[in-house]
């Protein structure tokens, strides 16, 4: 057995040094023992660390919002307009989308009184023409008990079986925690399966598959400081999840920790809402999410709300949220991060669709919000739902009554249009 090279002094170091150091040789012979994947393990997790706080490419300036590039031959749709006039309710937010069966569903929460109080409701409404038209609006589940708010959440349209994961509460949120449901397809009603996910667990993006047979669901935890979390299925039984709170650096200030993940083999990257700057933070796992590096700021400047990500089929990572050089707080416009195939960083940002937007569809206003992004990929195009406040102009309330009355929106982009070279 040969003394680690780690633990060579130069002879001019302090005597007590050169004690400290023969008491860790017979430590670091053990490690060695052990093997050297024991040995170079603080090494390794300490260079994952720093690769992925890095989400943006260097080598490229981030863009500010005048000079990046709009994408070409998106279509725009309206999923669900704001019509309170009409229809009574204020609140809408948080777009879920899956394709099931040839069906295009998008589900919100929806609210006649104020945001996140509890006569919430999970409501969602179907295309059979890829979202040229819709049906009514129809709910999920307007929660059955006095006090309980059903809100927005995300589908996993799975084998045969089409499942939704919604947020839930009592009162204006509190006792947080994740309900699940699966559709009756001979009846078109949603069956409840209950609480499957406590302790402040809020799904934010849907679930993705690992390949070790488990599914992924990042979230947030709220309560406390509100870190983000992810929920591990137990194979395919989505009424079983594991909780898992990811660890913050300490240095972070106050958070809101709405994340997604993009998920490579056994590692999966956490990509986080911050609060106290426009920053996107970044955790990275090892081990299919079941530990993590501490959350921290990373390279990329984004608006202080919550993201969408993942990985086309192309082999590229995506980022979708307002992300530019000088974003801010401002949540528009709303843009696509995109790596080259196969590449870590991010290293191309385009525009979805800017807050003026008067050749329509939707809402167009200077300072129209752009925001809560969902994404799923189908048939050579990506899908992106996401909420329009049109500026707050023509809303009827006050106070809380006023938060995210939102139109619920759809963009549909051709994969060949976010190609980097």
């Amino acid at each position: 057995m040969h003394i680690p090279a780690c633990l060579f002094f130069r002879c001019n170091l302090p005597r007590p040094c050169l004690w400290i150091g023969l008491l860790l040789i017979p430590l670091c012979c053990i490690a060695e023992g052990l093997g050297e994947d024991v040995f170079f393990s603080f090494q390794r997790n300490t260079e994952a660390d720093e690769q992925s706080v890095l989400l943006w490419d260097d080598a490229r300036p981030l863009p500010r919002s005048v000079a990046a590039e709009r994408l070409q031959q998106v279509e725009f749709r309206v999923i669900k307009p704001y019509e309170y006039n009409t229809d009574g309710y204020r609140f809408l937010h948080g777009v879920a989308l899956v394709w099931h069966k040839g069906k295009l569903l998008a589900s919100f929460g929806h609210n006649r009184g104020g945001e996140n109080t509890d006569t919430e409701e999970a409501r969602y409404r179907v295309s059979e023409d890829g979202g040229r038209s819709w049906s009514d609006v129809l709910t999920l589940d307007a929660g059955p008990e006095p006090g309980v708010g059903i809100s927005h959440g995300v589908f996993l349209s799975h084998g045969e079986t089409l499942w939704a994961f919604h947020g839930a509460y009592s009162g204006i949120m509190q006792n947080v925690h994740t309900r699940a449901y699966t559709l009756d397809e001979s009846t078109n009603s949603w069956i409840p399966r209950g609480a499957v996910i406590a302790e402040g667990f809020w799904p934010m993006n849907q679930p993705i598959q690992m390949e070790d047979g488990n599914w992924i669901m990042p979230g947030i935890r709220v309560g406390g400081e509100h870190p983000s979390a992810v929920a591990i299925s137990r194979g395919e039984d989505f009424t079983r999840w594991d909780l898992r709170v990811i660890p913050r650096d300490s240095s972070l200030g106050k958070m809101w920790g709405e994340s997604a993940v993009i998920v490579s083999g056994k590692e999966i990257w956490n990509i986080s809402r911050y609060g106290d700057a426009a920053q996107a933070l970044v955790a990275h796992s090892q081990d299919y999410g079941r530990n993590w590096s501490p959350l921290r700021v990373s390279n990329l400047s984004m608006t202080t709300s919550k993201p969408c990500a993942g990985l086309l089929s192309t082999g590229q990572r995506y980022l979708i949220s307002t992300i530019t050089a000088d974003c801010g707080k401002s949540r528009a416009p709303l843009t696509i991060a995109l790596s080259r195939p196969g590449q870590i960083p991010f290293s191309k940002v385009m525009i979805i669709r800017p807050a003026e937007f008067p050749e329509g569809p939707g809402e167009s206003h200077p300072r129209a919000a752009l925001a809560y992004p969902c994404a799923i990929e189908h048939e050579g195009k990506l899908y992106v739902g996401y909420s329009n406040n049109g500026g707050n102009q023509g809303r009827v309330g006050v106070g809380r009554e006023l938060w995210n009355n939102n139109s619920a929106e759809l963009a549909i982009i051709p994969l060949e249009q976010l190609r980097v070279e």
